[in-house]
């Protein structure tokens, strides 16, 4: 019964963080400079038809109104009608979500095991020269922004090297390997904001596990280094960078608006910027909330998953 109580507080958890994003975000779409007529119709437009097409949006309605009609339509499934195509919103949040799906999956794929090793041979190494490199190559790649390691890239390996091609969108019905020989550039500025903080996670959790007391009695039974590392240390150590690498799932998804924007791609990052631009909220607020499911969905796995692996923790919460 610990098992399905730690889920259902875990999903009750979920479902007021989702409630209480879904009023963030309604919110801040509500103070977005400009009017969604004015938008919509342009600058010239006679005021009478602005003020038409917006009852007509129903944004002219009390902000309660307008928050349930969203609200309880989102939970049906529907997210609404874009504004600035004239069409179901799904649709494009679908295949939006699907794009970024694929730049995060090649990203994470990347990262991930590059992460973990760099963190494991700097505790290996540590204080030594190669831990130092680690450690500083991590910090130094961390701090550069997505725009600054983007333009350089582009600048290098498309303008001057002309190895990979200027946008991250591949020509239509492109192969899996076409795909992603394009997704690769605009996946390394992803790669170094998030290599530190994993290889980080997992070095000082390889440090503290090499000074245990398990490791010790690991050693004095008289077990290879091989066995002890791979017995012993790893599976100890790496609990609490899943936690880590949940919260880098969420941001490889949620902080592609950078990226997909630099790179000209067609992801949920991209059409949530321009969505904000168009002051197209059903679209925004569509792709947010997408976004928050994910990251939300992420943490939910890590946690549970963090409590199943390490025999210390129950699910119900108690040692």
């Amino acid at each position: 019964m610990g098992l399905y109580r730690a889920i259902l507080y875990r999903l009750m958890l979920a479902v007021i963080t989702l409630w209480l994003l879904s009023v963030i975000v309604f919110a801040g779409c509500q103070i977005l400079p400009g009017d969604v007529g004015r938008a919509i119709l342009g600058p010239f437009a006679d005021a009478r038809a602005v003020a038409a097409l917006n009852h007509q949006l129903g944004v002219d309605r009390p902000l309660l109104a307008q928050y349930w009609s969203w609200i309880t339509g989102m939970l049906r499934g529907d997210m609404g009608m874009s504004y600035t195509y004239r069409a179901p919103v799904g649709p494009f949040i679908g295949h939006a979500l699907v794009a970024s799906l694929k730049l995060a999956g090649i990203a994470f794929i990347l990262v991930v095991p590059l992460g973990i090793l760099g963190g494991v041979v700097a505790a290996l190494k540590v204080n030594t020269w190669i831990d130092r490199t680690i450690v500083i190559a991590g910090l130094s790649a961390t701090v550069v922004p997505e725009f600054v390691s983007g333009i350089v890239f582009i600048m290098v390996f498309s303008i001057w090297l002309r190895v990979f091609p200027l946008t991250a969108t591949p020509p239509h019905n492109a192969g899996a390997l076409t795909q992603i020989y394009f997704l690769l550039m605009p996946s390394v500025p992803l790669f170094m904001i998030l290599f530190g903080y994993i290889a980080r996670m997992a070095r000082a959790g390889m440090i503290e596990a090499l000074t245990s007391d398990y490791t010790r009695t690991a050693v004095l039974k008289g077990l290879s280094y091989r066995q002890v590392i791979w017995r012993h240390v790893l599976r100890n150590a790496l609990l609490p960078t899943i936690t880590v690498i949940a919260t880098q799932c969420g941001y490889l998804i949620g902080g592609l608006v950078v990226v997909e924007t630099l790179f000209n791609y067609h992801g949920i990052g991209s059409l949530i910027f321009a969505s904000a631009k168009a002051k197209d909220f059903p679209m925004l607020a569509a792709g947010i909330l997408v976004i928050g499911v994910v990251y939300v969905g992420a943490n939910l796995i890590a946690d549970l998953l963090y409590s199943a692996l390490n025999p210390r923790i129950s699910f119900g919460g108690r040692e």
